[in-house]
């Protein structure tokens, strides 16, 4: 059994809005996730992220816990509400000074930073006033939002994210409108991952011209791989298409320039035309990829599935988390030399992967999740395998470090290493966190132990 490489990242991860709390706090202003929570009917049982873990005052406690898992590096947000509350304009030095903690600490016990810029917490006056992401100016005040981090934080981070899984953000915020901020219009939809994509470049050519520049930086993608339900040639050219329309949405265009071709032949108006200017900027936009993985599903053609012309198939053969999720490890291996294919030359680190259950202490007081160990065991064995098979991949991010406020789910999903007990805020390591603590002080070498 071969150890991973030296110099490998093991992680966790989280997200501002679903652990800090302190949502009204030392000047921060509400996001589009507060406005969205305190929307009656928007979450389950109306739940809402204003005191969550309450890392935004128990981060000290928190970092121990990452230091009893023998992290290395930790991947959290930035709030632009809590940084600069209107979006624009003046910042908010207390909220900039609480990162400036966090991020000194981390460095201080050995813990490599890696911040996200945007994990969906819009400011909730860009909502208001501009109509959120589908204006176009948006991509210039986030790059100037961006450039304020760099500049206060960019002596001490090396790895940088500017968003994470716009797919999401598009998909569930604007066409299904079940996330913030709850719009149902397509055409607003493919507008708003426009913007995103042009706000992506601009924060990397922020970064790239800044004084601390010299790290790497990328944004968060989570696609899934995509099984074609037969060996007919219709289900694999359905499949590819159904990735192309993933993935290649939003990770085609920070590579080559622009969307998929098959997504401009088939969406047609729907998707803007960028200037040269944003796909110069664009392309080769990332540094690495940086890739969000939890499934992957089963597709065939459909004539009438809308116009990439697809549908996904049940699993019912495979284990399912509690998010109804079925458990893909082999997608995972397929999709990472799929990516590696597409987009050659970029290393990889995953920055997500894990598993929802609901989890509760035993009769001892600990928790028990021998299915989370096992999702995590089988999705690191492939990691294990592609990079025997010649892949670049540099670290691995479990998500998450906590329980937390998992969006509209509120608190009834639990992926955490460690679970959050609400109302007393209590934290305890789960069996899985000690796993992945043992298996970090072997690196990699303690996979089997746990059981």
């Amino acid at each position: 059994m071969k150890a991973f490489p030296a110099n490998f990242l093991w992680g966790a991860s989280t997200a501002a809005y679903q652990v800090e709390g302190a949502a009204r706090e030392d000047g921060r202003g509400p996001s589009i996730w507060d406005v969205f929570c305190h929307t009656p009917g928007k979450t389950a049982g109306g739940q809402t992220g204003d005191i969550a873990c309450d890392h935004y005052h128990r981060w000290p406690e928190d970092i121990e816990l990452m230091r009893r898992l023998r992290l290395n590096a930790y991947r959290f947000s930035v709030s632009w509400p809590r940084v600069m509350p209107l979006g624009h304009g003046a910042v908010n030095e207390k909220g900039l000074d609480f990162y400036d903690r966090l991020v000194d600490r981390l460095r201080e016990v050995g813990i490599e930073p890696l911040v996200t810029l945007y994990h969906w917490d819009l400011p909730a006056a860009l909502q208001m006033e501009l109509g959120g992401w589908r204006h176009e100016d948006l991509p210039r005040l986030f790059a100037d939002y961006a450039a304020r981090l760099y500049d206060r934080l960019g002596d001490r981070v090396r790895y940088w994210l500017t968003l994470n899984e716009p797919w999401v953000v598009v998909d569930a915020g604007y066409f299904v409108g079940c996330h913030a901020p709850g719009i149902r219009n397509r055409a607003w939809g493919y507008r708003a991952g426009h913007n995103l994509l042009r706000a992506h470049a601009y924060a990397v050519a922020a970064y790239r011209a800044s004084k601390h520049a010299g790290g790497a930086i990328s944004f968060a993608l989570n696609t899934e791989y995509s099984f074609p339900a037969t060996d007919a040639a219709e289900d694999d050219a359905a499949a590819e298409r159904a990735m192309l329309g993933f993935g290649g949405w939003f990770a085609d265009p920070c590579y080559y320039g622009d969307y998929p071709a098959v997504l401009r032949e088939r969406l047609g108006d729907l998707l803007p035309a960028f200037s040269n200017e944003d796909a110069d900027l664009l392309r080769g936009s990332l540094d690495f990829i940086a890739l969000n993985y939890y499934m992957s599903n089963v597709v065939s053609h459909s004539a009438n599935d809308g116009a990439l012309q697809y549908q996904t198939q049940a699993q019912p053969h495979r284990a399912h988390t509690d998010m109804g999720w079925p458990i893909t490890p082999d997608g995972f291996r397929r999709l990472l030399h799929w990516l590696a294919q597409r987009y050659p030359g970029l290393p990889f680190y995953i920055t997500e992967n894990g598993a929802c259950y609901d989890d509760q202490p035993g009769a001892d007081g600990h928790v028990h999740d021998a299915s989370r160990i096992s999702y995590l065991r089988d999705h690191i064995a492939v990691l294990r395998d592609v990079l025997a098979e010649g892949l670049d991949v540099r670290g691995y991010f479990c998500w998450s470090l906590l329980d937390n406020f998992e969006w509209a789910a509120g608190y009834e999903k639990r992926f955490g290493l460690i679970r959050c007990n609400y109302e007393t805020q209590q934290r305890i390591i789960k069996a899985s966190g000690l796993w992945y603590a043992k298996l970090i002080e072997t690196n990699g070498m303690g996979m089997e132990d746990g059981k």
